[in-house]
């Protein structure tokens, strides 16, 4: 979803048909997004479509955390890496 809206706003209708999904399907999915800030739609009118816009601000900010999060976990692999290698070298020395 969250890739065909980066092409462009779409109504419900609109994101479920390629993806063999039943439209109130979709609805659950997109409130999910909206909920968590990557996706918006405008105000329901009786005669007006509430079309999903993405929000690609949202989109960036959790690509940032998520790069934080893998430099984090990438430099905690490292030292591991390190601790382990010299605990093997303790071990070769002994034997």
């Amino acid at each position: 979803m969250l890739a065909r809206l980066a092409l462009g706003d779409l109504t419900l209708a609109d994101l479920a048909k390629p993806l063999e999904m039943t439209v109130p399907a979709v609805a659950k999915h997109l409130a999910v997004l909206e909920r968590a800030g990557f996706v918006t739609r405008s105000r329901p009118t009786k005669s007006v479509s509430r079309p999903a816009k993405l929000q690609v601000a949202a989109l960036a900010e959790m690509s940032d955390w998520i790069e934080k999060c893998r430099v984090h976990w990438e430099g905690s692999f490292d030292r591991l890496a390190d601790y382990v290698e010299a605990l093997e070298g303790e071990e070769s020395d002994i034997v």
